[in-house]
């Protein structure tokens, strides 16, 4: 093969790159606005109905919870992205396009979810959530903003700055507010007297 033939093959693979990427990008974007409709059709506030602006709450325990941009469960979605990522890593026949529209999905699923009525209940008679109401949609649009975010940092630093990141968000939360994703997932599925009671307190 000769120089200019080793030359088109290049120029040729760049561009397939770029068609790639776009096409990925574009499909991302569609599955964010799809997630943004549904949310919408289901009767989902855009923006905390208190009508503040600020971008954050703290507080876990007002109205505010779930509503603004970032809040402290933004660290746990932070955790659902590095969890997607080494969990679809080990998926045979995936490449890394697909594991990342597959991530994105997933988040992008469970905030419809976790905004149905079913589950709103649930969190409210088994977690320490008594007040929950659901998400505000940027609220759900930064969340699934966060798990792209631990998704990018597990694929591009060693396995352990992922289990360092994991370990110190959850103890971090879990001094913070008294929960975390572990103890989130564990009320929501098999709810614990006694950490309610710890939790509440």
């Amino acid at each position: 093969m000769n120089a200019s033939s080793s030359e088109t093959l290049e120029v040729a693979d760049d561009r397939f790159q770029k068609d790639r990427s776009w096409t990925v990008a574009w499909i991302a974007g569609l599955i964010v606005v799809g997630m943004v409709l549904v949310l919408a059709g289901m009767g989902r506030w855009f923006w905390c109905e208190c009508g503040s602006w600020v971008p954050w709450s703290w507080d876990i325990w007002t109205a505010h919870n779930s509503q603004h941009l970032i809040d402290p469960y933004f660290f746990s979605h932070v955790l659902h992205g590095v969890l997607f990522y080494w969990a679809l890593r080990w998926v045979p026949r995936l490449n890394r396009s697909q594991c990342l529209l597959i991530a994105l999905g997933l988040e992008a699923s469970w905030e419809i979810l976790e905004n149905s009525p079913l589950i709103i209940e649930r969190y409210r008679e088994a977690t320490m959530a008594v007040g929950y109401t659901g998400d505000s949609i940027a609220n759900s649009v930064t969340d699934v903003a966060a798990c792209m975010l631990g998704y990018w940092f597990s694929s591009r630093f060693p396995w352990r700055w992922s289990v360092a990141l994991f370990v110190v968000s959850e103890i971090l939360m879990l001094l913070m507010i008294r929960d975390n994703l572990l103890l989130n997932v564990l009320m929501l599925v098999s709810p614990i007297p006694a950490i309610q009671e710890w939790q509440s307190g």
